[in-house]
């Protein structure tokens, strides 16, 4: 099955970012599966203030890996991520279960701006 994980890890430091990534990647293959992409998308602001660890973040750093993998295998990138402290976010979402479902998907996220902002102006007057 394809997974998406959606990763948000304290700012400050690209090497934390770096070792939560291979920490997941390295489960994914150790398990017999494939790691399709992992694309970092920078800082960001969060949402809204976030208190994790006994601290509070108001911006994350956020990454995405897709992965082929079992459900069990999923479910142990899921526990290890949960138990790391530099970990601010993360969502795994199953993407495809079948191969004609999952087939023409890219293992590279693009985070699309251009539209975000296209008709700001129309909403001014």
């Amino acid at each position: 099955m394809l997974y998406e994980l959606i990763a948000v890890v304290r700012p400050g430091s690209l090497v934390e970012v770096r070792e939560i990534a291979k920490t997941a990647g390295i489960i994914v293959l150790n398990s017999g599966g494939v790691v399709r992409g992992i694309t970092n998308w920078g800082n960001f602001l969060l949402p809204k203030r976030t208190h994790k660890h006994l601290a509070t973040n108001s911006s994350g750093h956020y990454f995405v890996m897709r992965f082929d993998s079992s459900g069990p295998t999923q479910e142990r990138v899921r526990q290890t991520l949960g138990l790391d402290p530099r970990m601010i976010k993360f969502s795994v979402v199953k993407l495809g279960g079948t191969l004609d479902a999952i087939k023409d998907i890219s293992g590279k996220v693009e985070w699309n701006r251009s539209d975000r902002y296209d008709d700001y102006d129309e909403y001014q007057s």
